[in-house]
């Protein structure tokens, strides 16, 4: 977004500020995902550290505290995995817009409805302040529509759904977490 009034571009923008008066930049990342664009930053600010990809790192640490957090702090809704489990391989979309991304309730019915003519089988992450300013409210035409061919839910564990055979397509927002 650019709305001046959004809190995450502010975020942004005053933590750009800040960055150059840092002792060192810790980023998760790694060097040939970025290498060129972290080569350009360590011209103009102080010492770059990359420590990632995390992801990956929870995997390897299953008996440390870091595997329960995983890569997200919302509650996770595991009851999508029984529900992948009952569909054909390849057959569900997967959406999930990520946790930065906002729109419109109309911007929500607009996507609504492309998934309910796609006439596929689909998984719709739809979180609490995906809706900019207000609630996600789907019509409930939509939701009739739907009905047995859609699950709703506000979190997932993402990298098991990604993984799942059930999987056919991922409308995404290409943050971190979906990219690896």
């Amino acid at each position: 977004t650019t709305n001046p009034d959004d809190i995450m571009f502010n975020f942004f923008i005053h933590e750009t500020e800040r960055a150059p008066r840092a002792t060192a930049i810790v980023i998760n990342t790694f060097d040939e995902l970025d290498g060129p664009v972290l080569r350009a930053m360590e011209s103009i600010l102080p010492p770059i550290y990359t420590i990632g990809p995390l992801p990956l790192l929870s995997r390897q640490l299953s008996e440390s505290p870091v595997a329960t957090i995983g890569s997200n702090l919302w509650k996770e809704d595991t009851s999508c995995l029984q529900w992948l489990d009952k569909r054909k391989p390849g057959s569900v979309v997967y959406v999930n817009f990520g946790s930065i991304t906002v729109m419109s309730n109309r911007q929500l019915e607009e996507f609504a409805w492309g998934l309910a003519d796609s006439n596929q089988d689909f998984l719709w992450i739809i979180q609490p302040d995906l809706v900019s300013g207000d609630t996600a409210v789907l019509p409930e035409e939509f939701l009739k529509e739907m009905e047995g061919r859609g699950l709703l839910a506000s979190w997932c564990p993402q990298e098991n759904v990604l993984l799942h055979p059930a999987l056919g397509g991922f409308l995404t927002d290409s943050g971190w977490n979906s990219t690896l």
